[in-house]
């Protein structure tokens, strides 16, 4: 049902919110929205903020029966960063992921990444990501060279890799530093 809360997770498996933010993206939509339901890892809610698309849509996230299956449609069109905080404050996860409409996802992301967030001083796991056309690969991001992990806040102010379907992130960071995007910026 629209906007209905999810079950309560639990210790083992915490919930994970998956931010999706949509502006007329039919085309590759449903396909995104399947990838997260074939997730090995099963205690996930969609938060799917509708940013006021005028394609189908609405329609095609509407069509998800699932009760972790939440949809949103905003007024206006806002900014993308804007739509993401407005999303994010509508999630119940302990974790939050974002999904791009026209990203995929391997079936076993959520399970390797949220296994990560075990360490307690873990506060965001990100994946390396594969581009490809037409199911052709044509690169990957971490190909030529290697990820960067411990404490990066440093290294990424200088060198911004984060894909932003790979990210993982505690929602409770997310608090603490009053939100994750900036509304200033487009």
């Amino acid at each position: 049902m629209t906007g209905q809360l999810p079950p309560q997770s639990s210790q083992d498996h915490p919930l994970v919110s998956v931010i999706m933010n949509c502006y007329n993206s039919d085309q590759y939509l449903k396909e995104a929205v399947d990838c997260v339901f074939a997730q090995t890892y099963s205690n996930w809610e969609i938060i799917f903020w509708d940013n006021a698309s005028t394609d189908n849509s609405a329609k095609i996230a509407k069509s998800y029966t699932d009760e972790r299956m939440r949809y949103f449609q905003g007024e206006l069109t806002v900014p993308l960063g804007v739509a993401r905080n407005l999303a994010i404050e509508k999630s119940s996860g302990k974790f939050v992921a974002f999904l791009d409409c026209d990203d995929l996802w391997m079936p076993e992301k959520l399970a390797l990444q949220v296994d990560l967030f075990k360490n307690e001083k873990v506060g965001l796991v990100y994946s390396d990501v594969v581009n490809f056309i037409n199911g052709k690969t044509l690169s990957r991001l971490f190909e030529h060279a290697s990820p960067i992990h411990g404490n990066v806040f440093s290294e990424l102010l200088q060198h911004y890799i984060l894909p932003m379907s790979s990210v993982v992130i505690r929602k409770e960071i997310i608090s603490e530093i009053g939100g994750l995007f900036d509304n200033r910026f487009h």
